[in-house]
C-alpha cells in the first residue's frame, strides 16, 4: 500500500504549520532507529510498563481492584455506553442517505488500495475475529437458555424443553441478543474512528492519528497536550482492547489443545501459548502489512469459511436456516428494545453482557478504526459506511446462526448437553470444541478451530502493533520496525499480566475502563466528522 497520504484531486486542505514527526525523537540506539512521539510514547510505554509490573507483583490486590472497577463502571455508568453506541448508529445511518455519502476518501480522483476480498479479509481479522470464535457457539446458547428483556428461555423451571412454539422464540432471541453484541452497534463505532481518521488524514492533510479528527474543535491545540492527551488514551485503550481478546483467544486455544492432547488445563500452558503465538505475531510485523497481515488474513477468511460450511453440511442444516431466517426477524424487530434500557428489569443480562460489549468494542475502536483507515483511501463515504457497517452484520448473522444455531440444534433436537455443560460449568473456552466433539472429524475440526484462533491471535496483535506504534510516532506511518516489535510484545505481556491477576475478569474490567472516557471522546468524533464533511462539500461545489 502507498503511504502517500496527499489528496488526489481538490479537497479543503487544512493550512497548518505543523509538520509530521515535529515533535519526535529520532535517534540510533546501536543498529535500532528510534522515531517516536514526545511525550505520547513516553506516557503510554511507562503506563504499560507498570500496569504490567503491578499485575505481577500484586496479583491479588490487581484481580480484587479490576473486579471491583468492572462492577462500578457497569452499574453507574451503563447509560454513557448505551447512549454513546446508539448514537454512533444513527450517524452512520444518516451519511449513507445525505448528499455527503459521495465524497470521496482521499480525494475525488482517489482509487483503492486494495480489493474487496482483501479488504474484507482485512475487516475481520481485526475487527473482531476472536470473539466471533470465543463466543459463536457460547453466545447463542446462552441467551437462548437465559434471554434478555425477562423472556422465558428454552428450558422450563424442571430443566425439560418447552414446547415447540416457545422453544423457537427462546433460540430466536438468543440469536438476535448475539447479533445486537456483534452486529450495527460495534460497526458502526469503528465506523465513526475509521471515518474521522481517514477523512482527516487523506482528505485533510493531517497526520494518521487520532487527534487529527479533532481539529474542528481544538483546531492548532490538537498540537499541545489536549491533543497529547487525546492519543495518549487511544493508545491505552488499543492495548487495553488487544489484551482482552488476546487473552479469551489463548485461553480458548490452550482449552482446545488441552483437550486435544489430554493435558490438565492449567494457566501456566495458557501463559506459554500467548508467548509462543506473540513471537509469530513479532514475525509477522517484521514482514509488514502487506506480508503479514494481508497474506494470514486472507487465508484466515478461507480456513473460517471452509469450517462454517462443515459444520453447516454436518450438523443441524434444516435447524439452522430456520435460526438464521427467524433470527434476523427477532433482530430487527427486538432491536429497539435491546437498545435502550428504561423499564428493563434484566440488569445482570445488560451489565454482564452488553455493558461489557459496549465498553469492549469502544476500547478497539481506535486500534480497528486507524486499521481501516489506512486500508480504505479510495472508498466513498457511502460505500464505506455500507461495507463496513451492513456487510459484517449480515456475516456475522450468519456465523453465529451457523454456529450457535447448530450448538442448540444438538440440545433441541439430539438432547446433546456438552455445550449447556459448558455454560453451567462457565467454561466458555471449551464451547466451540464441546459442539465440534458432536459432528464427524471432531479432531480435524477442533485442530482447524484452534489455527482458527491462533491466526486471529496473530494477525490482531500485528495489526494492533501497527496502530499503536503510528498513534505514539506522531502519526508516523513508516516508523522503525523495532518500535512495532516492541509494542507486539506489550500486547503480550498485558495479556499475561491480566490473567495472571485476576483471569478474563481483570482483562475484562480493563477494557470497560480504558473504553468508558473513550466513548465521550467518539461522540465529538461524530461532530467533527460532519464538519468535515461539509467543508469537503462546499470546496467540491466551488471547484467544481
Amino acid at each position: 500500500m502507498s503511504e502517500d497520504i496527499s489528496p488526489d484531486g481538490t479537497t479543503d486542505l487544512i493550512e497548518t504549520d505543523y509538520e509530521i514527526g515535529q515533535d519526535n525523537i529520532e535517534m540510533k540506539v546501536g543498529p535500532i532507529g528510534i522515531d517516536i512521539h514526545n511525550p505520547v510514547f513516553g506516557i503510554t510505554a511507562l503506563s504499560v510498563i507498570a500496569l504490567v509490573l503491578f499485575c505481577l507483583i500484586f496479583s491479588e490486590t490487581a484481580a480484587n481492584g479490576f473486579e471491583g472497577l468492572r462492577e462500578w463502571l457497569t452499574t453507574s455508568f451503563d447509560w454513557v455506553f448505551m447512549i454513546s453506541m446508539n448514537i454512533f448508529v444513527l450517524f452512520c445511518l444518516v451519511l449513507v442517505v445525505s448528499p455527503y455519502g459521495r465524497i470521496r476518501i482521499g480525494g475525488p480522483d482517489a482509487v483503492p488500495d486494495y480489493s474487496y476480498t482483501s479488504w474484507f479479509a482485512m475487516l475481520f481479522a481485526a475487527g473482531m475475529g476472536i470473539g466471533l470464535v470465543f463466543y459463536g457457539v457460547l453466545e447463542p446458547l446462552n441467551h437462548s437458555l437465559t434471554p434478555p428483556l425477562g423472556r422465558d428461555g428454552l428450558l422450563d423451571a424442571d430443566g425439560v424443553l418447552r414446547d415447540a412454539d416457545a422453544v423457537r422464540s427462546a433460540a430466536d432471541l438468543g440469536l438476535a441478543a448475539t447479533i445486537f453484541h456483534f452486529g450495527l452497534h460495534p460497526w458502526a463505532g469503528y465506523a465513526v474512528v475509521s471515518l474521522g481518521l481517514a477523512l482527516f488524514c487523506y482528505n485533510k492533510g493531517l497526520p494518521l492519528t487520532i487527534r487529527s479528527a479533532f481539529y474542528p474543535v481544538l483546531g492548532e491545540r490538537i498540537w499541545g497536550w489536549p491533543g497529547h492527551l487525546i492519543d495518549t488514551l487511544a493508545a491505552l485503550a488499543t492495548i487495553a482492547g488487544l489484551a482482552t481478546s488476546l487473552g479469551l483467544g489463548a485461553s480458548q486455544a490452550a482449552a482446545g489443545m488441552q483437550l486435544l492432547l489430554g493435558i490438565e488445563p492449567s494457566v501456566s500452558f495458557t501463559v506459554f501459548l500467548i508467548l509462543l503465538i506473540t513471537a509469530a505475531a513479532i514475525i509477522s510485523v517484521v514482514r509488514g502489512l502487506d506480508g503479514g497481515v494481508k497474506v494470514l488474513s486472507e487465508a484466515n477468511m478461507v480456513l473460517a469459511f471452509g469450517l462454517l460450511v462443515f459444520i453447516f453440511i454436518a450438523g443441524t442444516p434444516f435447524f439452522v436456516i430456520q435460526s438464521l431466517m427467524h433470527g434476523a426477524v427477532s433482530y430487527v424487530t427486538e432491536l429497539p428494545a435491546l437498545s435502550n434500557w428504561i423499564g428493563r428489569e434484566d440488569d445482570g443480562f445488560f451489565h454482564g453482557w452488553t455493558t461489557f460489549y459496549w465498553a469492549w468494542w469502544i476500547s478497539w475502536s481506535p486500534f480497528v478504526g486507524m486499521f481501516i483507515a489506512r486500508v480504505s483511501r479510495g472508498r466513498t463515504v457511502r460505500e464505506f459506511i455500507v461495507c463496513v457497517l451492513l456487510i459484517p452484520t449480515a456475516v456475522c448473522l450468519i456465523w453465529m446462526g451457523v454456529f450457535g444455531g447448530t450448538a442448540i440444534g444438538q440440545l433441541v433436537n439430539d438432547g446433546y448437553t456438552g455445550v449447556q455443560d459448558t455454560i453451567t460449568e462457565w467454561t466458555p473456552e471449551l464451547s466451540l470444541f464441546a459442539m465440534l466433539d458432536q459432528l464427524p472429524l471432531s479432531t480435524i475440526t477442533s485442530i482447524v478451530g484452534i489455527i482458527l484462533i491462533l491466526v486471529f491471535f496473530v494477525t490482531s496483535s500485528d495489526s494492533g502493533s501497527l496502530v499503536v506504534d503510528t498513534i505514539c510516532a506522531g502519526g508516523k506511518v513508516d516508523a522503525p520496525v523495532p518500535q512495532r516489535v516492541f509494542w507486539a510484545s506489550f500486547e503480550g505481556l498485558v495479556a499475561i499480566a491480566l490473567l495472571l491477576g485476576g483471569g478474563l475478569a481483570s482483562l475484562q474490567a480493563l477494557a470497560i475502563a480504558t473504553g468508558f472516557p473513550f466513548a465521550i471522546v467518539c461522540v465529538l468524533i461524530c461532530y467533527c466528522i460532519w464538519r468535515g464533511l461539509q467543508s469537503e462539500a462546499a470546496e467540491l461545489k466551488r471547484s467544481n
